[in-house]
């Protein structure tokens, strides 16, 4: 059983590394290739701050952020690609410092464990932009009183909004 699943492991992975453009996300939006990008590239299309969070992981400020305290109605884009990541209706204030969700649209941003071995970074499933990480049972609640299940702690130069 495990040499088979191995085998399958191996056999995904030959054809991700073979088939750069594939689609992996499952967007609504099948035209939109998923975006695989050099390092130089991704440099003249961000700013400099964007560039440092979403492709070398790291972070801003807590407080800092744009769209930290931005509750108008519309879909929080990711920065680098484009693709529609959160709708506001998911977004609630956790006086964290940095704008917080409660859930992400469909499969359009996937988990991994960070190289911390214990938070789940969260990045964007189309250009794989890190986001920022995920948090589980903390008990926090909504605007409406509602318990949130997760809080996706986003910085917002991963973002753009779009009304």
């Amino acid at each position: 059983m495990l040499r088979r699943s191995l085998t399958i492991l191996t056999q995904r992975s030959l054809f991700l590394f073979t088939k750069p453009n594939v689609n992996l996300s499952s967007s609504t939006d099948h035209t939109k290739q998923r975006q695989i990008l050099s390092d130089n590239e991704w440099k003249k299309r961000l700013t400099n701050e964007q560039y440092r969070i979403l492709r070398l992981k790291d972070t801003e400020y807590p407080g800092t952020g744009k769209y930290d305290k931005h509750f108008e109605k519309g879909i929080y884009q990711c920065a680098g690609c484009g693709h529609e990541l959160y709708d506001s209706s998911s977004k609630f204030d956790s006086h964290c410092g940095w704008p917080a969700f409660s859930s992400s649209m469909g499969s359009s941003v996937r988990r991994k464990i960070d190289v911390d071995g214990y938070r789940q970074e969260i990045l964007c499933a189309n250009c794989d932009g890190h986001l920022g990480h995920v948090f589980e049972g903390e008990g926090l609640r909504d605007g409406n009183g509602k318990v949130i299940q997760e809080r996706h702690c986003v910085n917002s130069a991963s973002l753009k909004f779009q009304k």
